[in-house]
């Protein structure tokens, strides 16, 4: 393996990272590497053979004890060499001491198994133009109105560490709308829409009401080219699933979430979309 050495990721390496990933289907946010860069600056490694770019992953650092691997990706002439797992190993020995979660595709799975990975549910895309409806009463209001400290706080209902930064760009950069049911005062729901190659990504998508998040889901998609959106939807939540499905959004891709410990305690009946299988 000469010529092979891994670094940190430069900000022509971010968007590169993004088209390796929508060259493998994955449809990633176009603005996406925005938000993931303040997510941890530092949290974004590739590996370059004789100077060129072949392989990519993220291993970012979220609070005190979690961290997230996505993004993982060797470039197809070099698969199968070694340079991914050595990349792999750089990754993991990062997030050492830490319960560390991923969203693996089906092919990948076993060799997540064989590093300690244990799967936890599986996160389902659902793809379409969800049908109108009756929003039932449900006040849903521009996310940007609300104060950022009301949208932290509820956010870590449904992730095991704090992560003001990502979220602060994860709703705020341009071309993204972000969206909050309230109720007496309270935020019992919450969307992002971001513009993508295919269908615009949702996530998150809480809510605390299977009528809160239809409220929410239609009124992003309004935001959407032709409506189309896509939702990254927990399994381990039953009722988000029938939601999707009475929405009239089909299965289209799916990855199992994994850890290397037990899952943390979140809120799962009112997670029906996670923000990114890249980050979490």
């Amino acid at each position: 393996m000469t010529g092979f050495e891994i670094g940190g990721a430069s900000a022509a390496d971010m968007e590169m990272i993004r088209a390796w990933a929508d060259e493998e289907g994955w449809n990633p946010g176009d603005t996406d590497r925005f938000a993931f860069a303040v997510a941890d600056p530092d949290g974004f490694l590739v590996g370059r053979l004789d100077g060129e770019p072949v392989a990519c992953v993220s291993a970012v650092r979220y609070g005190t004890g979690f961290g997230f691997i996505g993004f993982y990706i060797a470039r197809p002439r070099v698969r199968g060499q070694g340079y991914g797992i050595r990349l792999w190993k750089a990754a993991m020995s990062r997030l050492d001491g830490r319960l560390v979660g991923l969203d693996g595709v089906v092919e990948q799975q076993d060799n997540y198994r064989r590093s300690g990975f244990r799967p936890a549910w599986n996160n389902v895309r659902h793809e379409g133009v969800p049908q109108a409806g009756d929003d039932g009463g449900v006040r849903v209001v521009d996310a940007a109105t609300l104060p950022f400290s009301r949208l932290a706080a509820y956010d870590r209902k449904f992730f095991p560490e704090p992560r003001d930064a990502f979220l602060s760009a994860w709703t705020g950069l341009p071309g993204r709308t972000a969206l909050a049911a309230v109720r007496d005062g309270q935020v019992e729901g919450l969307g992002v829409v971001r513009p993508c190659s295919g269908a615009s990504r949702v996530g998150p998508l809480y809510a605390a009401t299977p009528e809160v998040a239809a409220a929410l889901l239609r009124r992003l998609a309004e935001h959407a080219p032709g409506g189309e959106i896509a939702v990254d939807v927990p399994d381990a939540n039953p009722t988000a699933t029938a939601l999707l499905a009475a929405l009239g959004l089909v299965p289209t891709f799916e990855a199992a979430r994994m850890y290397t410990g037990p899952a943390p305690t979140v809120d799962l009946p009112g997670l029906y979309g996670v923000a990114s299988l890249e980050l979490g």
